[in-house]
């Protein structure tokens, strides 16, 4: 959709230019506070499968060894890290990804390559849109460090009950999407509220 590129295009260089001066903040603090670099950067699998190198706030200790899926209260966050992620602070430099056309404001979250391997048949289609710094399943889900972490096997119920969940619902948005849909869902973000009547 050639609407929902120039949306992007346009909100994400916005986005960038009124935010300079809380992401300017947010870079001091990290250096005060969490000795390391204050990016982290991965590769995730975007749209038509391409990887990508996307690009966050750093809110995890330099060198820490651990699962691909991230639980409340695990040790290698740290107190700084763990403020970030409570507000989606973290994810504000993924608006760079926006701006250059890797992801999209809305869709699908990429994953890293382990976990999009596992897409099989018409799952894949999802792989035909531009990963998305929030989405509809990022909604149903934004408490999934808490969730994961009342589970006594977290990685499992992640690979049996969220991922599969995410899944049905990015096929979803994939069928519903619109301009429109598209707002309510970055509304409902920014207020931290969940998508109505969608799933």
């Amino acid at each position: 959709m050639i609407t929902k590129r120039i949306f992007d295009f346009i909100s994400s260089f916005l986005g960038l230019l009124i935010l300079a001066p809380v992401l300017l903040i947010i870079v001091v603090l990290i250096k005060l506070n969490m000795p390391g670099p204050v990016f982290f950067s991965q590769y995730r699998v975007g749209r038509n499968a391409k990887l990508f190198k996307m690009v966050k706030f750093r809110s995890m200790k330099v060198g820490h060894h651990g699962s691909t899926i991230s639980i409340k209260g695990e040790s290698r966050i740290t107190p700084m890290g763990s403020i970030l992620r409570k507000y989606k602070l973290d994810e504000l430099p993924e608006l760079w990804n926006v701006l250059k056309g890797d992801m999209s404001l809305v869709g699908p979250r990429p994953d890293v390559p382990g976990y999009a391997d596992q897409l099989k048949g018409n799952d894949r289609l999802t792989l035909k849109l531009r990963p998305g710094i929030t989405g509809p399943a990022s909604l149903k889900y934004s408490n999934e460090e808490e969730l994961l972490a009342l589970q006594e096997n977290p990685i499992k119920y992640n690979n049996e009950v969220i991922f599969p969940d995410k899944v049905r619902i990015n096929l979803m948005y994939m069928k519903k999407q619109s301009l429109w849909l598209d707002l309510r869902i970055i509304f409902c973000t920014i207020l931290n509220r969940k998508l109505k009547g969608f799933y």
